[in-house]
């Protein structure tokens, strides 16, 4: 298996994972054990922030709590900026 592909199926397991807990928390909001936010935003942080958003949007789940909401945000842009970064370093290294 390349690492491409290791990378992609990482990917949509820790995706996966993401919107599952948030599910989870949605349903145990209602009636039981909940998930602590660290969890959730840690989940976030690993790679799951995009299956994250999903749920939240989805189930209107942590959607107007702070600073939980800011916090998935940053995650987002921390991601994305480190993305930025490693394409163009990629490309710039493939280009050499």
């Amino acid at each position: 298996m390349s690492i491409t592909a290791a990378a992609f199926c990482f990917a949509i397991l820790i995706n996966a994972f993401s919107f599952g807990l948030f599910w989870q928390d949605k349903r145990a909001a209602r009636t039981g054990r909940r998930t602590s936010e660290q969890a959730l935003l840690s989940v976030a942080m690993c790679g799951g922030s995009l299956g994250a958003v999903a749920a939240c949007r989805l189930f209107r789940h942590k959607t107007r709590k702070e600073p939980f909401r800011t916090l998935l945000r940053l995650i987002i842009t921390f991601q994305l900026v480190f993305a930025a970064i490693g394409i163009l370093t990629l490309h710039t290294y493939l280009d050499a």
